[in-house]
């Protein structure tokens, strides 16, 4: 069993003894801190939940509800939903903070607390200590009996998400509609079953072939949007000969998608596409994680705007799209930060904008992506001894390659050229994680045999 306790949520495999796994117990002691927190901070004795299909879900979700309203706190329950509409009604609602039950693109038996400040975006590291810190020392006091907290479902948000999603300028539904594409679309079996049909209708499309669309938790194959997991929506998509696959994780903040022919886009290329729809149409900057493609620098400066690179972590990509008023954002991974709209992952709105580019762009999906510069990352990691000082063993990387352009904000990333290297260290295991990219598969699995081969002589010098 395991439980992992971070800055921006809980999280969790189901069962176990309280304290290695997402248990009951460890469920109400950490909402009980998060509430606790949200109404001493704020004053605000309102917070918003929603959640994925996962199997623990009711489980999860009524002792949540049950800890807040013990705490004297107001529950708007959006009930299924996704991680950008519950960020979205947080603002909406007036609420002090939001929750999101889901482990993301984890296997079933996990889920998680996700939590959210006022203004619906993930809580910085200080306030995630801060909650930490009130679950250790248990530092929270219930509500009498006449001070309860009410619930308030509300099944509202789907459409308020579709119907802002339809107002931004740059959604253009008539194009799509003209475009009359056929999509297939792989919403494993989660939430996104529910929402990404509904938004694909109200954006013009009537040809959807659906794939896993029932939200009942039962993932009928690794949830996370890997080329390897996505071997059936890539058939469907020959088989039916349809324009494009259109694939999201089990809370709908990951997007991918398949080319006509059954070929991967490339979860990497899912960001390079919309920023360049964005940036062609609104002048300004981009950010994306040190650990994401180069393919995006590459498009921002074509375009005029200047691109920066945040340390990985969705919170750490929004502080710096904010700090350089970024038009544009998000990981690698798939994830789209379009702050016209909000400033959280977002696969809907990641789906409006793609489409509207797609559309105007009049060409086959495949001919978008190779008008990409193309790059490859390969992912490797190194298993060290829990003993072992990683600080300072990437010290000592960093002083074999000081000539290099280098950056320390989150781990090591070196920087070759066009090619580059990004070491982190892992914050569950005693792993370095190596992440490389370069033109080539075979250039990138080079780069990190080279690092890998100076880390294994570092070591033996030791």
């Amino acid at each position: 069993m395991t439980l992992i306790k971070s800055i921006s949520g809980i999280r969790g495999t189901i069962g176990g003894i309280a304290g290695d796994g997402l248990t009951p117990i460890d469920i109400v002691k950490f909402t009980a801190a998060y509430g606790s927190w949200v109404v001493s901070k704020t004053n605000n004795k309102k917070i918003v939940l929603g959640r994925d299909a996962r199997i623990s879900g009711e489980m999860v979700n009524n002792l949540v509800i049950g800890t807040l309203q013990g705490l004297g706190i107001e529950v708007i329950d959006l009930g299924l939903s996704t991680t950008p509409t519950v960020e979205i009604a947080v603002p909406l609602e007036q609420a002090g903070g939001g929750i999101i039950l889901t482990a993301s693109h984890n296997p079933k038996q996990w889920n998680a607390l996700k939590l959210l400040n006022g203004n619906g975006e993930f809580i910085s590291d200080a306030d995630g200590k801060e909650v930490l810190d009130i679950a250790e020392k248990a530092e929270f006091a219930f509500a009498d009996v006449d001070d309860l907290g009410k619930v308030t479902s509300n099944g509202t948000y789907l459409q308020k998400h579709i119907d802002v999603i339809l107002a931004l300028p740059l959604v253009d539904v008539e194009a799509i509609r003209a475009a009359n594409f056929k999509v297939a679309i792989d919403c494993v079996n989660s939430s996104g079953g529910i929402f990404v049909p509904a938004l694909l209708k109200a954006l013009g499309v009537e040809t959807i072939y659906e794939l896993y669309c029932e939200p009942n938790g039962h993932f009928p194959h690794n949830p996370e949007p890997l080329p390897e997991n996505l071997t059936e929506i890539a058939k469907v998509v020959q088989r039916k000969n349809a324009d494009l696959g259109i694939v999201v994780d089990p809370d709908v903040d990951r997007l991918c998608f398949v080319n006509e022919d059954g070929s991967m886009f490339g979860e990497e290329y899912t960001l390079v596409a919309v920023a360049d729809y964005i940036l062609k149409n609104t002048p300004g900057n981009s950010v994306s994680n040190l650990s994401s493609t180069r393919a995006l620098r590459d498009v921002t400066e074509k375009a005029g705007g200047v691109y920066s690179a945040a340390a990985v972590g969705e919170v750490n990509v929004v502080n710096k799209m904010k700090e350089t008023n970024a038009v544009i954002g998000g990981e690698g991974n798939g994830g789209i930060i379009y702050p016209e709209l909000h400033y959280g992952r977002d696969a809907l709105v990641g789906i409006a904008l793609f489409l509207t580019h797609l559309a105007k762009f009049g060409k086959p999906i495949s001919v978008l992506r190779s008008s990409y510069p193309a790059y490859h990352i390969s992912k490797n990691k190194i298993t060290l001894t829990p003993e072992m000082d990683i600080d300072a063993l990437l010290i000592k990387v960093q002083e074999r390659y000081k000539d290099q352009p280098n950056s320390t904000i989150d781990g090591l990333k070196i920087e070759f050229d066009k090619q580059w290297v990004h070491l982190r260290r892992s914050n569950t295991e005693p792993i370095i994680r190596i992440y490389s990219e370069a033109g080539t598969e075979t250039a990138a699995e080079h780069l990190a045999s080279k690092i890998i081969s100076d880390i294994k002589e570092i070591l033996k010098l030791n």
